[in-house]
């Protein structure tokens, strides 16, 4: 078995787990997460690289594309919650679909790890920080419910609808309402 292979196998999402014991803050922006993240593993499991070059229309971005502008909002998304300056153009590394899978979704389980232990006061600390060349900026935490987060869960939904275009759908045992199948799968 190879290394990605394995790494596939163990990756977060599969199922959503149990919510948090208590609402605050951080465990509301990680569940949030975590229905993406349990989203985004069904969108992209059982994939077929004949489905990767994909377009909706010919302006549209390919599956492709799209799976690497959602690795990039991951990546964004983990960046501001561990308080670290993200540049605005991220370094663009060429990596395969499965590498793309397995980066975007432990990127989000680490996200959602880092706010289960944030408490209500450092929440309010918390703001997104960007380098732009010689300038920082530095923007509420907010933007990050309505920009990077939301745009993910978004460009998810596009994945969705490809496949059926594409005539792969999802399994259908998938339930986002609980985060957990209906069937083993």
């Amino acid at each position: 078995m190879s290394k990605i292979n394995k790494i596939e196998e163990e990756l977060p999402y599969k199922e959503i787990g149990d919510y948090p014991d208590f609402f605050s803050q951080g465990n509301i922006i990680k569940r949030l997460i975590d229905g993406l993240g349990y989203r985004y593993y069904w969108a992209t499991e059982s994939l077929k690289e004949s489905d990767l070059s994909y377009r909706i229309s010919t302006d549209s971005r390919t599956f492709l594309e799209t799976l690497e502008h959602i690795s990039d909002l991951s990546e964004f998304v983990l960046r501001i919650v561990q308080q670290q300056y993200s540049d605005e153009i991220l370094e663009k590394r060429k990596l395969s679909f499965k590498e793309i899978r397995v980066k975007t979704l432990n990127e989000l389980k680490k996200a959602s790890q880092i706010l289960s232990k944030v408490s209500d006061d450092e929440m309010k600390s918390f703001e997104i920080k960007i380098k732009q060349e010689d300038s920082k900026i530095t923007l509420p935490f907010w933007n990050t419910l309505n920009g990077p987060i939301s745009d993910a869960i978004y460009h998810t939904g596009q994945i969705v609808i490809f496949r059926r275009a594409l005539k792969n759908p999802i399994n259908s045992n998938v339930d986002i309402f609980t985060g957990k199948n209906n069937r083993t799968i």
